[in-house]
């Protein structure tokens, strides 16, 4: 599995997803490589901040690749992105295990893993990242990933609408109320975490 890294972030040169999967799908090794390298990365960042459990993220990133490479051979080049239907099946993946959560008190879920803990500022990081998580957890399902996907992910709306089946507007709903929510939620610990108003 792919370092979840800064630099993966950084849009990759060359030919388009439907390209590289064209050409995976005729039995290209090196196409495959560069997908993978290309939206592994952002898919299990959105499965961890979704799930909070960096094994089932990286469950869910091998399931929803997988998927990807099985349905390679068919892909309609055209229509939706491959990026925009791996996000789709990572989302439904992470709901999915979500689901079958229910009942886990928060106190039983495992914390995030911080990848680069540091000193004093890193420690207020990663203080200000936990409680990001706790509060996206307390979110209704449907509203943790609008949020997730439009500020954490940088998704537009008419790509979270296709990526989560619902319509523009009712993305813009979701997110307004999701993010109303987590303000409410991370509004008595501003001191705590260190922000000066």
């Amino acid at each position: 599995m792919p370092r979840d890294t800064t630099a993966s972030m950084i849009a990759s040169p060359g030919p388009d997803d439907d390209a590289l999967l064209a050409r995976y799908a005729a039995g290209d090794a090196v196409a495959a490589r560069q997908l993978l390298e290309r939206l592994a990365p952002r898919i299990l960042r959105l499965a961890r901040r979704l799930l909070q459990d960096p094994v089932e993220a990286e469950d869910v990133t091998q399931e929803a690749m997988l998927r990807l490479w099985q349905i390679a051979p068919r892909w309609q080049a055209g229509g939706a992105q491959p990026a925009t239907w791996l996000h789709r099946v990572a989302v439904n993946l992470a709901t999915d295990r979500l689901r079958r959560r229910r009942g886990v008190g928060l106190d039983e879920i495992a914390e995030p893993d911080d990848p680069d803990p540091g000193v004093v500022e890193g420690m207020m990081q990663t203080d200000r990242l936990r409680a990001l998580d706790e509060a996206l957890a307390m979110l209704p399902d449907r509203q943790r990933v609008a949020v997730v996907l439009r500020h954490l992910e940088g998704m537009t709306n008419p790509e979270i609408a296709a990526t989560m089946g619902i319509g523009v507007e009712a993305v813009e709903s979701l997110t307004a109320r999701g993010k109303r929510r987590l303000a409410q939620l991370l509004q008595g610990r501003r001191d705590d975490l260190g922000y000066d108003r």
